[in-house]
């Protein structure tokens, strides 16, 4: 296999490639260049590339941010809005990165950084793959949790509205929205929500 067959065949497999990806499998970045001066390969921004055949999805964003940021998971508004849990529109990607790390120097799209610690930041992560690209996603009854937790981040209305349509769409069930109410320290804030919803 040429080695700019291996490199199209890293974008079939990954969605996205950068150069750093090239140079991981041994293959200088000029040959990245090369394919997308032939057509062979779509330059999505500065430092990314994708095959000209690949779908543009509603969820680009999420996998232009996590190309980027691998170790960030996908958060809050974001979260809701993937997993159909919210009448919002984020207009930036939320994310959630431990504490000590630093912001993610990210251009484009417009982030909105939250920063968790311990638990709180790896619980409830669920990896989904988007057109190749490995997302991290919080799972619907941790990113009602974090809502609750960032309610005056985001309101309080919007936390009570992911709670109601998680439960009417069973996208969770009480005992993962109470057990990830523990780990995000709100049980006692989300306790007669949910009982609400039970009885």
């Amino acid at each position: 296999m040429s080695k700019k067959d291996k490199i199209l065949e890293l974008a079939r497999e990954q969605g996205i490639v950068r150069p750093r990806d090239v140079e991981a499998i041994g293959i200088p970045r000029e040959y990245l260049i090369r394919l997308y001066r032939e057509g062979q390969l779509e330059r999505i921004k500065r430092g990314m590339y994708s095959l000209p055949d690949t779908q543009v999805t509603e969820r680009q964003s999420l996998m232009e941010v996590s190309k980027q940021a691998p170790n960030a998971v996908i958060c809050l508004i974001s979260a809701l809005d993937f997993h159909e849990l919210t009448t919002q529109i984020p207009h930036e990607v939320w994310i959630a990165i431990k504490k000590s790390s630093w912001k993610p120097n990210i251009d484009y799209p417009p982030l909105n950084v939250s920063y968790f610690s311990g638990q709180s930041l790896l619980y409830g992560i669920h990896k989904h793959k988007i057109n190749g690209v490995t997302v991290n996603i919080y799972n619907p009854a941790k990113t009602v949790a974090d809502c609750f937790k960032f309610r005056n981040k985001i309101g309080q209305d919007v936390a009570i509205e992911a709670l109601r349509e998680t439960w009417r769409y069973r996208k969770a069930t009480i005992n993962e929205l109470w057990e990830a109410a523990k780990v995000c320290r709100v049980a006692r804030v989300m306790r007669p929500y949910l009982e609400a919803i039970v009885w």
